[in-house]
């Protein structure tokens, strides 16, 4: 009994004793943080107008407190930007800016991929 006692203790064991429980105490701090990520979402935002979309913010629907923008150059008329995002509930609200400060709103689900065509008819808020 002492001698496996003594080979419990000797520091080749304990060293990788503890290798062992800092790489368990690793895994299972990165599971949860697996689990709880928010699943992604693709948006295509088409524009067929004649504006330049200088400015793209996402919200929660019910939520006038907008995100970060989302753009590093602009939307031009007649292009499309695709954009990559995690999203934690079930729709988005995308707000975009045009080169007048005017916004343009819309709602889409929050799952798989998502299109925004922007035309000449979209409605502008122009604060008037």
């Amino acid at each position: 009994m002492r001698s496996f006692r003594n080979a419990l203790l000797s520091p080749r064991v304990y060293f990788r004793f503890l290798i062992l429980v800092a790489v368990l105490s690793a895994l299972a701090a990165v599971t949860p943080l697996s689990n709880a990520s928010a699943p992604a979402l693709t948006i295509n935002v088409v524009n067929n107008s004649g504006w330049e979309i200088r400015h793209l913010y996402l919200s929660p629907a019910n939520n006038d407190d907008w995100g970060l923008d989302q753009l590093t150059t602009y939307i031009g008329p007649g292009t499309t930007r695709t954009l990559d995002v995690s999203w934690d509930q079930s729709t988005v609200k995308l707000v975009a800016e045009d080169q007048d400060g005017c916004f343009m709103k819309t709602t889409v689900d929050a799952t798989g991929s998502q299109v925004w065509t922007i035309t000449g008819d979209t409605a502008r808020d122009c604060g008037d």
